[in-house]
C-alpha cells in the first residue's frame, strides 16, 4: 500500500494543483496515479501537520484563486466552503482499553439526533443522558449523521465533508469524548453514514476527480462506483468506513439507503465493505457491525458470503413498522394500504417481511424476496415502531404519541421489545415525548433554502395537505420545536410510559425466549373481527387487543408477567384485555 503524506490529494484531471497552507502557497507535483504531493515539505515552512491547534489548508486547482477544502478533511471549523484544518485523531487519550464491544444479537438500539437530543445539541450534553439510556435497556446508541454539512443544523443526510465531524456538535474531539463515555457506560455506538449521494451545498469532490457518474437517485447524483477512476472513489469510501471504526472506536455503521448505491462492478461495494470490516474486527477482537437501510426486502444483503450474500450483519425491515403502525392507528394511505389486515403483522413476525415476492399496490408490482427461515436468525432484521424517517417525513413531523392512548403506545413498545427482531427505539418514544421531529434545514444560500422549503410544502400540498400546517424547514423554530423536552419524563403519561419501557427492558434481559433468534420459535394468530393479535415466543405469549371492545384470549401461561397501563386479568386460562391493551404471559 502506498504511503500518503498528510497533504497529498487525489486530483487526476487537474493540470495544476497548489497547496494553500497557513500563509504559504506550495506547488504540488502529480504522480502517475493521479495523486499530488507538495513539491516542498510543509514542515520546512513552519507548519507541521501535527502542530498544536492545527493549521488551515486547502487546494488551488488549475487556475482557481479560491482554495477548496480537502476531500479527506478531518475538520472544517469555518464551514464546508472554507479551508480545512489539520487534526490528529491519535492525539486523543482513550480510556476504553477494556471495551470488548457489543454484539447485535440480543441488543436494543436507540436512534438519536445529536442536535435535538438535548437542549444544547452537543456530544458533551448527550453524555449526560447515557444513564437514562441504560435504564431502558439500550445496548447500542445509533447516531444520525454527524459529518460536516453546510449550515448550523440539519438532519445530517446532506453531508459533504465525509471525514469531518460537524463543529456545532463538538467537532472530532467532542465525538471521541462521546464514544469514550458510551463505552464507559457499557454502550456501543453505531454511526449513521451516507455513501449514496452528496449534499447540495459545499460538494467540491467533482472538482478533484470523477467521484460522480451520470445518473441520479432520489437525493442526488450517483457516486462513481464502477466507472473510470472508481477504484479511488471506492477506496475513499472504504477508508471513511475504517476511520469511524478505527480512529473513533465506533462499534458499527448504519448504511443509509444502500438500494441507491449504483454499482455494477465485479464485486459490490457492500461486499467489499463487509470483507474489510470483518478483517478489522478480527484484528481488534471486538464485534464490528454493518447495518443496511434498504427497501428491497432482499436478504442477500445479510446472507453470509459463503452462501452467496454480501455478508453485512443486519438490515432494516420497514414492513414491521408499517404493520404495527396500521394496526394501531388505522392509517391505510399510500404504502400503508397493503398492511390493513391484522394478518400482515402476523406474517411479518413469522416470516420477516410482508412483501416477500407479493404484490405491492404502492409500487404497482411484485416486491421483495422470501427469508430463508431455517438459515437466517431473526436478529438480522432491525425493526422499530418509530424512527426519524417515519416521523420526520410526515407532513407535520408528528409522533404517534399525538394519536394514540397510553395503552396503544405501550402495545407498540411490547411488540417491538418482545418481538423476534432487533428492536430500535427513537429518541423520546420511551416517555411518549410530545415534541415533534420535523424536517429542518439551515441552508445559508437563500435560493437553496427557498427551493427546499417550497419543494417540501408543494409535495405535501399535492398529497392533499393544507400548506399552512407544513413546517418551513428553513424556519429556526422548526429545529427548536424538534428538541426533546427533558422536563417531561417524570410527569403524567410520560412517567407512565417510561415505566413501561423500563419494565420491558428488565423482562427482555430476564427471559431468554425474548431474544431467541429462531423463526421457528415464533407463531402468531390474528383475529380480524375482534382485532386481537397473539405472538408466541417460545414459552411466552404476547397478546394485544387492537379493538375497541374488551377481549378474552385463551392462554396456557403460568402467570401475568406484564400488562399495559389499563391492566389485564388472568384467570383459569383466560386472559382478559381491556380495549387497546396488551400483555405478556409466561
Amino acid at each position: 500500500m502506498t504511503t500518503r503524506g498528510p497533504f497529498d490529494v487525489w486530483a487526476p484531471a487537474a493540470g495544476r494543483v497548489r497547496l494553500s497552507v497557513g500563509d504559504a502557497t506550495v506547488e504540488m507535483q502529480q504522480g502517475a496515479d493521479g495523486w499530488w504531493a507538495p513539491a516542498d515539505s510543509p514542515e520546512f515552512l513552519g507548519v507541521p501537520h501535527g502542530s498544536e491547534g492545527g493549521v488551515d489548508y486547502g487546494y488551488l486547482i488549475d487556475d482557481a484563486d479560491t482554495p477548496r477544502p480537502d476531500p479527506r478533511s478531518r475538520r472544517q471549523p469555518a464551514g464546508v466552503h472554507q479551508r480545512s484544518r489539520t487534526h490528529d485523531p491519535a492525539a486523543y487519550a482513550w480510556n476504553d482499553a477494556s471495551w470488548t464491544g457489543r454484539q447485535l444479537a440480543g441488543s436494543v438500539i436507540y436512534e438519536l439526533h445529536i442536535g435535538t437530543f438535548t437542549p444544547e445539541g452537543t456530544f458533551d450534553a448527550a453524555v449526560e443522558k447515557l444513564d437514562h439510556l441504560r435504564e431502558i435497556g439500550v445496548d447500542l446508541v445509533e447516531v444520525m449523521p454527524v459529518n460536516a454539512f453546510n449550515g448550523t443544523h440539519n438532519w445530517g443526510y446532506d453531508g459533504v465533508g465525509w471525514f469531518a465531524v460537524h463543529e456545532g456538535y463538538g467537532g472530532p474531539e467532542g465525538y471521541q469524548r462521546f464514544v469514550d463515555a458510551c463505552h464507559a457506560a457499557g454502550l456501543g455506538v453505531i454511526q449513521d453514514v451516507v455513501y449514496n449521494h452528496l449534499g447540495p451545498s459545499g460538494s467540491y469532490l467533482p472538482e478533484f476527480g470523477p467521484y460522480l457518474k451520470q445518473g441520479a437517485n432520489t437525493w442526488g447524483d450517483f457516486l462513481n462506483l464502477d466507472g473510470p477512476g472508481s477504484d479511488e472513489v471506492r477506496r475513499y469510501i472504504l477508508d471513511n468506513v475504517r476511520m469511524w471504526l478505527d480512529d473513533y472506536h465506533v462499534d458499527g455503521l448504519r448504511l443509509d439507503a444502500v438500494h441507491a448505491l449504483n454499482d455494477a462492478g465485479h464485486q459490490h461495494l457492500l461486499e467489499e465493505m463487509a470483507i474489510e470490516v470483518a478483517a478489522l474486527s478480527a484484528h481488534q477482537r471486538r464485534p464490528l457491525t454493518l447495518i443496511a437501510e434498504s427497501d428491497l426486502n432482499d436478504t442477500r444483503l445479510v446472507r453470509p458470503r459463503e452462501a452467496g450474500g454480501y455478508g453485512l450483519n443486519a438490515q432494516w425491515s420497514d414492513d414491521f413498522h408499517h404493520a404495527v403502525h396500521v394496526a394501531l392507528t388505522g392509517e391505510t394511505e399510500g404504502y400503508y394500504a397493503d398492511f390493513a389486515p391484522l394478518s400482515a403483522l402476523a406474517k411479518v413476525c413469522e416470516r420477516g417481511f410482508f412483501h416477500d415476492g407479493t404484490w405491492s399496490s404502492f409500487r404497482g408490482r411484485d416486491h421483495g424476496f422470501p427469508v430463508d427461515l431455517r438459515a437466517m436468525p431473526t436478529w438480522r432484521l432491525v425493526v422499530c415502531n418509530q424512527n426519524h424517517d417515519q416521523i420526520g417525513n410526515r407532513a407535520r413531523g408528528d409522533r404517534i404519541t399525538e394519536a394514540l392512548d397510553d395503552d396503544q403506545l405501550a402495545c407498540a413498545a411490547l411488540l417491538t421489545l418482545c418481538g423476534p427482531f432487533t428492536p430500535m427505539l427513537f429518541m423520546g418514544e420511551e416517555w411518549a415525548a410530545s415534541t415533534p421531529f420535523q424536517f429542518f434545514t439551515s441552508h445559508p444560500e437563500p435560493e437553496l433554502g427557498t427551493a427546499t422549503a417550497e419543494g417540501r410544502i408543494a409535495e405535501f400540498e399535492r398529497m392533499g395537505w393544507d400548506p399552512a400546517v407544513v413546517p418551513d424547514p428553513q424556519d429556526p423554530e422548526t429545529f427548536e420545536r424538534s428538541k426533546l423536552d427533558w422536563s417531561e419524563p417524570t410527569t403524567g403519561r410520560h412517567a407512565v410510559l417510561l415505566d413501561v419501557y423500563r419494565e420491558l427492558a428488565r423482562l427482555r434481559r430476564e427471559h431468554p425466549d425474548l431474544t431467541d433468534p429462531s423463526f421457528s420459535s415464533v407463531s402468531c394468530t390474528a383475529d380480524e373481527e375482534a382485532r386481537v393479535f397473539t405472538m408466541r415466543r417460545g414459552r411466552l405469549l404476547v397478546a394485544v387487543n387492537f379493538g375497541d371492545e374488551p377481549a378474552e384470549v385463551p392462554v396456557d401461561g403460568a402467570g401475568l408477567l406484564f400488562a399495559t397501563p389499563s391492566g389485564a386479568t388472568l384467570d383459569s386460562g383466560r386472559l382478559t384485555l381491556p380495549p387497546h391493551a396488551g400483555a405478556l404471559v409466561g
